[in-house]
């Protein structure tokens, strides 16, 4: 009686789930699409040579285009397997680029603010004459995301959310100018309502607070027009691209990215959503790791752009960025302590660079010594496994820690899928043991490092609006390091053998999901 009982509360649940419907929807719109289209091709020979020579024209297309050629191969594939369902989905979701109008006002906004992220010369030259190798990634960095680097700058890394949570409430309590938030998750339970009630009194005294959360990353754990209630209670609010039960090119952009800007001097970024399972409130694949900086300095200026920029954006606002309002110094006239190097950079799928991957590359090319990478999902191209194996065939000590309890399960067996070659070229491999793994971090040589939202995954490298921080020098590295060290503890090594001795059923899916790993 008892599991009948459990049975239909299950099933309660997902009828009144709203991604239910919206799977529904969206499942009918693609049968509808594709009954047509197979009615038609069975009804004229000339309709069924007509999408016949339509497949090779788009393949032909995609093979000439400048993208990653494991998109090239997935998409080649379905098409010529099923060409009336692939050129479908090719025309639906193939170009996964935001609209022309999102992508005309983003490259408006960064324009304006050129003349306010120059890169400081002497800073660029100490940063030379320390680490001509570090100089190089970080001018590329400047170059491909437009934001520079900075000294003035202090950081502080925690290593779980549990620790981070506790400052950004410290933090939210003193501002006294402004408050900009933007995450892809936010849901309801101890953690948000902790911060949402300081945000409503802070708004209440006159500080100038700003919202942004994504569309699809809250489509279950936000009510609908969620932004309306927040704007009730006089905190300014935007949705990046609303997820509608529409077949369209544009829901595969999703903004990714965490950042928590307070009176311009202090930021926050990682992998920690405003969620109660990124602190342990709440228990979702056992003990949640997660990892995130907190900045204090001029290097905050960059996180507040970067904030800016989408915030315009989405408001289609016509005023231009007040950039002196926001600039590090404008409400802070004293000095900020210097540790190293700071740069907080983003990545978009707007401009066709893949920022997040190669600073990534950068960084494994580079390595002498080590190179230490936790990541949730471990889903990559030909160019990063080529540059991992070569750097452990170099001699460097390559480690990646991932997951031993999944979030989605077909996800973790497309990333064990990647193991064995890894693991041949000599990179090890760990799993966390006691829950999921969703740190996203680097870190090299005992001298630079990264943290931030970029997952070693297609959709992070390739589809997301993204962002993290680089460092040299700056004393989170080595807190960084001894996280990594002692976080092993509690993971259990891969072996070759395991990868091998994997039954071969799972192995033949594994192959498959392989084959249209991009797509997914």
């Amino acid at each position: 009686m008892h599991r009948i009982i459990h049975t239909f509360k299950k099933i309660l649940q997902l009828l009144f789930n709203r991604i239910f419907y919206v799977a529904v929807a969206l499942l009918l719109q693609l049968a509808w699409l594709l009954i047509t289209a197979w009615r038609l091709a069975a009804y004229s020979k000339y309709f069924s040579n007509a999408i016949g020579i339509f497949s090779v024209l788009i393949i032909l297309w995609i093979v000439n285009k400048k993208i990653n050629p494991s998109y090239k191969l997935g998409w080649t594939i379905l098409i010529m397997t099923v060409p009336v369902f692939g050129v479908l989905l090719y025309i639906l979701f193939g170009k996964s680029r935001i609209a022309q109008a999102m992508q005309h006002r983003y490259s408006q906004v960064q324009e304006e603010s050129l003349p306010y992220m120059k890169q400081d010369p002497e800073v660029a030259e100490s940063l030379k004459e320390e680490s001509p190798s570090a100089a190089v990634q970080s001018t590329y960095i400047h170059q491909y995301s437009g934001f520079p680097i900075h000294k003035n700058t202090t950081a502080e890394y925690f290593q779980v959310g549990d620790d981070m949570f506790p400052v950004l409430v410290r933090e939210l309590e003193q501002a006294e100018h402004y408050i900009y938030i933007e995450y892809f998750i936010i849901n309801d339970g101890v953690m948000w309502r902790t911060i949402l009630d300081i945000l409503e009194r802070k708004a209440s005294e006159g500080v100038d607070v700003r919202l942004i959360y994504d569309g699809f990353g809250c489509l279950t754990t936000l009510p609908y027009h969620y932004d309306r209630y927040l704007i009730g209670k006089g905190i300014q609010c935007q949705v990046f691209n609303p997820f509608r039960p529409l077949l369209n090119i544009v829901q595969n952009n999703r903004d990714h990215r965490k950042i928590c800007v307070i009176d311009g001097k202090t930021g926050f970024t990682g992998g920690i959503n405003l969620s109660d399972e990124y602190i342990n409130q709440k228990q979702r694949f056992g003990h949640w790791k997660d990892t995130a900086v907190m900045l204090k300095g001029e290097a905050v200026w960059n996180m507040t752009v970067m904030f800016l920029h989408m915030w315009n954006v989405i408001a289609n606002s016509p005023d231009p960025i007040d950039h002196e309002l926001h600039l590090p110094h404008h409400f802070h006239p004293d000095n900020f302590d210097c540790d190293g190097y700071v740069q907080p950079y983003s990545d978009t799928p707007l401009d066709g660079e893949i920022v997040g991957e190669n600073v990534y590359l950068n960084i494994i090319n580079r390595a002498r010594k080590y190179v230490y990478i936790c990541t949730p999902y471990l889903i990559i191209d030909n160019e990063m496994m080529t540059a991992l194996c070569l750097a452990a065939k170099s001699g460097v000590d390559v480690r990646i820690m991932t997951p031993g309890i999944p979030d989605k399960k077909m996800v973790f067996l497309l990333t064990q899928s990647y193991y064995e070659q890894l693991l041949e070229a000599g990179v090890r491999i760990y799993e966390y043991q006691p829950g999921f793994l969703h740190a996203k971090s680097f870190v090299c040589d005992d001298e630079i490092a990264v943290v931030g939202t970029i997952n070693l995954d297609y959709r992070s490298l390739y589809l997301h609006f993204e962002n993290g921080v680089w460092f040299y020098k700056n004393k989170v590295i080595q807190d960084i390091l001894a996280d990594f060290q002692e976080t092993l503890n509690y993971c259990d090594p891969v072996s070759i053998e395991f990868c091998k001795n994997r039954n071969m059923v799972v192995r033949g899916f594994q192959s498959i999901l392989r084959l249209f790993a991009p797509l997914l």
